[in-house]
């Protein structure tokens, strides 16, 4: 498990480095400068790797005077994020290339470290310009180094004109940028673009991943990204607050793992209740996906038209087949049966292609009403605790949700634009406020867990982009949850699994062609170690 960071617990880090422990803050900005220095030489010169090319490298003159012909540009903020950017520019100075600094302007409020980068540069005679200099027409890169993960109001005046330039180069001439942190113009906090950003091809962040590199539009602004440590002092974890946290490789691990002397019964019984009539899929790919994360028994609670396709399909599950007409005219005989059939489940799916009939309705409530073991709720179930808010008087802390953002907005009557602006607020508002486990669905997925803890998905591809994913979503969970695995865990490292999975369906069928059974054929990679 990840901690990401926001500005002030960055901020916090960095202070502490410094006036905790006494490492110089300019010990920590050349070892900053080096990293983007690293990533820089790799856009500038693809297979070639700095001073080791002119020290060791065939042909020394030869590659001093083509480095001589690329110029960088390192525009630069007035704080210390404007101070790495001077750094890596006399760096790159020094390896043979023709560098230029832009400030905003002569005049401004600059920090010590700044000064001092500049006064550096100014010996080495790199010219230090501001826009209303004439600029070199040559420009091979261009490293961001504005703001940094300083940026807490939208972008304006001189500031705006400097991102302007910047996208302006990117977009008409192809050059490539670096970001020293965070692109300018991006929330570290949110990932939302404060009224106008710069896209990178790479960003160099320090210490720890950032909040808004995790989360999109952030992440997708961010380019490449890479994680770099430059010595700041790690938190006692005793006395550190609480992060956002992100799943890695190393939480898979966490997965039960099967013993020699089990049986179906000791993986747990899973109830798919889902699928109306012609959305067999909905309840097809959910049960496929917690059989194939590891699941011991499944049964699929199904209308009858469905019956047919689930038992060729998926032979492997238990099926309980009924006529929604009989909801209608035996109420109670009806409710009856669903108690029945959730008082044999571990964990239960809820609501995948269920659809909005009056018959859906009595199920859901009976089922949130009479149900103890942990539930799944997605989809139709969702939207329908959305069109009935009395169900939401059901929510207790065994159910964990599901909904993607539209589904989400429905459910809490929060404008699409608003939930995205900040998700993770949004998700926590809600898990707080009915206790359950929130799992909201988008490209960077957010779970607000009922233990308080938020986590933001790293895992996943835009192959998963098609009908039927969220449903191999539901059955990962309920895989996780039927095996032993405490629910809040169970939601975080499942939204982790479907992501790894949709990364191996990817690599086999390619970006356009996933399908959602190929999705779920590809879980087993991943919880038995193979991805």
């Amino acid at each position: 498990m990840k901690d990401l960071l926001n500005a002030a617990e960055m901020k916090a880090v960095d202070k502490r480095s410094i006036e905790e422990y006494g490492i110089p803050s300019l010990v920590l900005m050349e070892r900053a400068a080096l990293e983007v220095v690293k990533r820089a030489g790799e856009l500038l010169e693809p297979g070639l790797s700095g001073n080791e090319a002119l020290e060791y490298g065939p042909g020394r003159e030869r590659l001093l005077k083509e480095r001589k012909r690329k110029t960088v540009w390192a525009v630069c903020g007035f704080g210390n994020n404007g101070a790495d950017g001077a750094a890596a520019a006399r760096m790159l100075t020094l390896q043979g290339f023709s560098s230029v600094i832009l400030l905003p302007s002569q005049e401004g409020k600059r920090s010590r470290e700044l000064e001092v980068q500049l006064s550096v540069a100014e010996k080495l005679g790199i010219p230090i310009l501001t826009l209303g200099d004439l600029l070199p027409e040559a420009c091979d890169l261009i490293i961001d180094a504005v703001f940094g993960i300083g940026l807490s109001r939208p972008v304006e005046g001189v500031y705006k004109e400097l991102i302007g330039l910047m996208e302006e180069k990117r977009q008409r001439e192809l050059v490539p940028v670096a970001a020293v942190d965070m692109p300018s113009g991006i929330s570290s906090d949110t990932g939302a673009v404060m009224g106008c950003a710069v896209k990178a091809d790479v960003t160099v962040t320090f210490g720890m991943r950032k909040v808004g590199q995790a989360l999109f539009p952030g992440r997708e602004y961010c380019g490449r990204l890479f994680v770099e440590d430059v010595g700041f002092v790690p938190e006692d974890p005793e006395q550190a607050g609480e992060h956002v946290h992100a799943h890695g490789p190393e939480d898979l691990m966490e997965i039960p793992r099967r013993r020699a002397d089990s049986h179906k019964g000791t993986y747990g019984k899973i109830l798919v209740i889902a699928g109306a009539k012609n959305m067999a899929g909905a309840a097809y790919f959910s049960a496929l996906a917690a059989y194939r994360t590891g699941a011991g028994l499944v049964k699929i609670m199904t209308v009858e038209e469905n019956r047919s396709v689930i038992q060729e399909r998926l032979p492997e599950a238990v099926l309980s087949s009924f006529d929604p007409q009989w909801a209608s005219e035996e109420p109670g005989e009806f409710k009856e049966y669903i108690r029945s059939q959730t008082g044999w489940a571990d964990a239960i799916v809820l609501g995948p292609g269920l659809g909005q009939e009056e018959y859906a309705r009595t199920l859901v409530e009976a089922v949130l009403s009479d149900a103890y073991v942990p539930i799944v709720m997605d989809a139709d179930a969702v939207n329908l605790a959305a069109r009935y808010p009395y169900l939401k008087g059901y929510f207790t802390e065994n159910i964990i949700l599901t909904p993607h953002v539209l589904e989400f907005s429905r459910l809490t009557e929060k404008p699409v634009e608003e939930i995205k602006e900040d998700p993770l607020a949004a998700a926590r508002e809600f898990s707080d406020q009915y206790g359950v486990t929130c799992v909201l669905k988008d490209a960077a997925t957010v779970t607000a867990r009922k233990d308080g803890k938020l986590f933001i998905n790293l895992s996943g591809s835009p192959a998963m982009a098609k009908g039927g994913s969220g449903d191999v979503l539901t059955g990962v969970i309920a895989g996780l949850l039927a095996m032993g695995m405490d629910d809040c865990e169970a939601a975080s490292l499942g939204v982790y699994v479907h992501g790894l999975a949709g990364e191996a369906a990817e690599k086999k069928y390619g970006v356009h062609s996933v399908l959602a059974g190929e999705l779920a054929g590809c879980i087993g990679e991943v919880v038995n170690g193979n991805v």
